[in-house]
């Protein structure tokens, strides 16, 4: 097993490859486009909370109308808890983009991914390794594929960075071995 190095006084191991893993052109990750993926998967998991402020507007609305309580305020703290969850939310992965800890996801990587693993290599020497089992889903966007490590952390894979068509069916039947993407 290759190791990879985090300390530069440490020795550098060349990474392993697999000679039938697919391999992609090197890509980063624009911050711009993070932003945008990280919100979309959040409102994606997040619609089961919509249900909360439509039924408070909706009690709210009946309360009023047979006149046992009416009030407008309501509409008004509703309204304005809404945008900003939102906006809390948008900040958040904004400043992703901005901490140190997080630079790693907006390098350029070259992917080597076959069955046992995603390899992702900063140059022939550096990189990293990412199981399988680190991804909670993958899905299919109109021009990428995304695979969910975590709220906020995910890699996005282009359509254009793979090299032929050839692989990328071949990757999208990894997934599918991997019941990452369901069959048609």
């Amino acid at each position: 097993m290759a190791k990879v190095s985090v300390n530069k006084h440490q020795p550098v191991y060349q990474m392993p490859t697999n000679p039938a893993a697919v391999r992609t052109k090197r890509y980063a990750l624009p911050t711009k486009k993070y932003i945008t993926i990280a919100m979309k998967h959040f409102f994606k998991s997040q619609i089961k909370w919509v249900l909360l402020p439509v039924a408070l507007l909706l009690i709210n609305a009946i309360i009023s109308l047979t006149g046992v309580y009416p009030n407008y305020w309501i509409y008004i703290v509703i309204f304005v808890a809404v945008i900003l969850y939102i906006l809390f939310w948008v900040i958040q992965f904004t400043g992703i983009t901005q901490l140190a800890q997080y630079k790693p996801m907006f390098e350029k990587f070259s992917y080597e991914i076959d069955n046992r693993q995603i390899l992702m290599k900063m140059n022939a020497k550096e990189g990293s390794i990412m199981k399988w089992e680190q991804i909670q889903e993958v899905y299919k966007d109109e021009d990428s594929y995304i695979m969910i490590i975590s709220r906020g952390q995910f890699v996005q894979l282009p359509f254009s960075i793979f090299t032929s068509e050839h692989d990328i069916k071949v990757f999208e039947r990894i997934l599918k071995q991997k019941e990452f993407l369901k069959e048609k």
